[in-house]
């Protein structure tokens, strides 16, 4: 039997709604194996621990994107969400405000923002393209309505958690983001996985009338998801405040779609009922290997990573496509 037969055979026992994550998996590792042979110094641990340090604000936007994806939604305003985060935390520091105050009342304020758009979407059944678009906007102008020049942080809590590192040995150290972004997959895994309202997640995505006939709380599920999205929002803006030790209006201009990217490449179907958290997380890794890559390279362009980054969108888009055609085909 050939290498392709072989790989072939393996492909078909992998069940349908893994096959994205086992891809996408497949992908990270040959990008990074690449990197390895091209550069000599890519192939250590710290150089993949800084991915999930640089981008740990990143991991947990596409972890609450994932939940709003999941319900067939989408969720526009997450950049905007997290400009206005830091912008917040960097004027009531500049004003004399305590940090741990500061800190809760920021994810409060994302808690109710997507609370706000969740309960327009679902109760006033409005697209949440356009709701969240609005949220856009709404959260972006407030940015700028607060201060239009950067506001740096000199708060000590603030620059003490920013320049603090976690030694795991051998010269290896992760952030104290870093961690924050690991508990919070955690968190997402066990609440998609093991409580009845990840399951009404899914069941939301995959069919919402059928969801409806059996007696689930949709309504409560679909305003959740924005309320997740908000908070995670809002905390992906602190660890971005934690990153850049400042708040400004243009901070996160476009993350909204590096989420939503991460995301589809990590395989949740972009209309609903299928995706897991650690895809997404797999997706975010992948942008932030496509982004190193150009960085030890030096005399490629930042443009460069847009570019590959659509290429890989379309491409996933075109396979998850072709496996919703093939399951169909085997449930007729």
């Amino acid at each position: 039997m050939t290498a392709l037969a072989e790989r072939a055979r393996v492909a078909a026992r992998v069940p349908t709604r893994f096959l994205p994550v086992v891809v996408t998996f497949a992908l990270f590792v040959l990008m990074f194996a690449g990197g390895s042979l091209r550069y000599d110094s890519f192939a250590s641990g710290q150089v993949l621990l800084n991915l999930l340090i640089d981008n740990s604000f990143l991991v947990v936007l596409a972890v609450g994107m994932t939940f709003v994806i999941l319900t067939g939604g989408i969720d526009l305003s997450v950049g905007s969400v997290v400009a206005l985060s830091t912008m917040v935390a960097a004027s009531l520091l500049r004003a004399g405000w305590p940090a741990v105050p500061v800190m809760l009342l920021v994810l409060a304020g994302g808690a109710v923002f997507g609370l706000a758009m969740g309960a327009v979407i679902h109760y006033l059944v409005i697209q949440p393209f356009i709701v969240t678009l609005a949220g856009m906007f709404l959260a972006r102008g407030l940015c700028y309505v607060i201060d239009l020049q950067s506001i740096s942080i000199s708060d000590p809590v603030f620059r003490t958690i920013a320049q603090t590192a976690i030694p795991l040995g051998d010269d290896l150290f992760l952030s104290p983001s870093a961690v924050v972004a690991l508990v919070v997959v955690a968190i997402a895994v066990y609440v998609l996985h093991m409580t009845r309202f990840g399951r009404t997640v899914y069941a939301v995505g995959g069919n919402q009338q059928s969801a409806m006939l059996m007696g689930l709380r949709v309504g409560q599920a679909k305003v959740g998801v924005y309320v997740i999205s908000g908070t995670c929002s809002a905390l992906a803006g602190l660890l971005f405040t934690f990153y850049m030790l400042s708040g400004y209006s243009l901070h996160a201009v476009g993350m909204e779609l590096d989420a939503i990217a991460a995301v589809v490449i990590g395989g949740t179907l972009l209309t609903g009922g299928s995706g897991f958290v650690l895809g997404s997380v797999l997706g975010v890794l992948v942008l932030g290997t496509i982004q190193t890559i150009l960085s030890f390279e030096g005399t490629l362009s930042s443009w460069w990573s847009r570019i590959v980054i659509g290429l890989l969108l379309l491409v996933f888009v075109v396979l998850q496509r072709v496996l919703a055609r093939r399951s169909a085909a085997a449930s007729t």
